[in-house]
């Protein structure tokens, strides 16, 4: 595997991102793989090594680059950080950061120029899902594992975009989540349905919000993560190859 840390030029400043493919076999297919609310950290790296190894070109941007050049709230315990800084993220400003993301990747003889997917946890769910339509000519798959304000009275709720989306859409719901209750996803379902989209909601029994994370302790589920990650791989390869 290649892996290494690059600064992506925004219209806010230098987005530090990691990057990592395959050695061979190129050029691969993009996905943007982001971070959930408490921060860039080591096992958000992991999990895009592991995603790399299935042939993919992965991007791991650091969100919070226009107030801090890194943070972890596992490592500094500062959860009243955490949202004020996750507060002050839009669905438009994350959606402009992955248009840079892939202009960068075009330039990059290891990625493929063609379709991309993009993945978002918990507060970069709904990025996920926003992007699918703000970026319709190269978003062709985009996933949210315990994402949420996927369906809000916002203007810009994600719900919203699916009419503009060419995107297979996937969400992995909680069972129990105080973030993504089930009313709310319901309604996003329903509105996923009348859509023109494919896609679907599957429930994920027994789990609570952060379920694919290990570093959740006690939130963390090994089935279901590794179920999310099956969901995950068959969403792209049907998606990003050929």
């Amino acid at each position: 595997m290649i892996e290494r840390f690059v600064d992506i030029s925004t219209s806010d400043g230098e987005m530090n991102t990691f990057v990592v493919h395959p050695e061979e076999n190129g050029p691969h297919p993009v996905v943007l793989f982001l971070m959930d609310a408490p921060g860039m950290r080591e096992e958000i790296r992991d999990m895009s090594r592991r995603l790399a190894t299935a042939g993919y070109y992965v991007m791991a941007p650091h969100l919070y680059y226009r107030d801090v050049t890194e943070f972890n709230v596992f490592e500094s315990g500062d959860r009243e950080r955490m949202f004020e800084l996750m507060g002050r993220l839009t669905n438009q400003k994350v959606t402009d950061d992955m248009r840079a993301l892939i202009a960068h990747a075009d330039a990059d003889t290891a990625a493929h120029a063609g379709s991309v997917g993009v993945v978002g946890y918990c507060m970069s769910g709904p990025f996920a899902i926003y992007a699918a339509g703000g970026i319709p000519d190269r978003i062709r798959a985009a996933a949210s594992f315990h994402g949420v304000r996927l369906f809000s009275d916002a203007d810009d709720s994600p719900h919203l975009q699916l009419a503009s989306a060419h995107a297979e859409i996937y969400v992995g719901a909680a069972e129990v989540d105080t973030y993504a209750p089930p009313e709310m996803i319901d309604a996003f379902d329903q509105a996923l349905r009348a859509s023109s989209c494919t896609g679907r909601v599957e429930w994920y029994p027994g789990t609570e919000h952060g379920y694919t994370f290990r570093e959740r302790g006690a939130l963390y589920d090994k089935d279901a993560s590794e179920r999310h990650w099956e969901r995950m791989h068959d969403l792209f390869a049907r998606n990003l190859f050929g």
